[in-house]
């Protein structure tokens, strides 16, 4: 059976404290820096030649004489 004291004091004296090289920890913060890249873009345009179909009328007038010979429309009548 061990041995305890009231206020659950040890009944040994306090050791000294021993001091070691300090532990070094590294926090590492970064901090953002602007980078400029730049990106070259050429635009080339091509001109292409595509034929359209694009429709022209000509109109031309013939004048044509009529005979009003009546003679002559009484044989077709029949």
């Amino acid at each position: 059976m061990s041995y305890q004291s009231p206020c659950n004091q040890s009944p040994c004296p306090q050791a000294s404290p021993i001091t070691t090289a300090p532990t070094q920890v590294y926090n590492n913060i970064y901090h953002p820096q602007a980078q400029p890249i730049i990106h070259p873009i050429e635009v080339i345009n091509q001109h292409h030649c595509v034929p359209v179909p694009q429709h022209y009328y000509t109109c031309s007038v013939k004048d044509v004489m009529v005979s009003t010979d009546r003679r002559s429309m009484r044989g077709k009548r029949r």
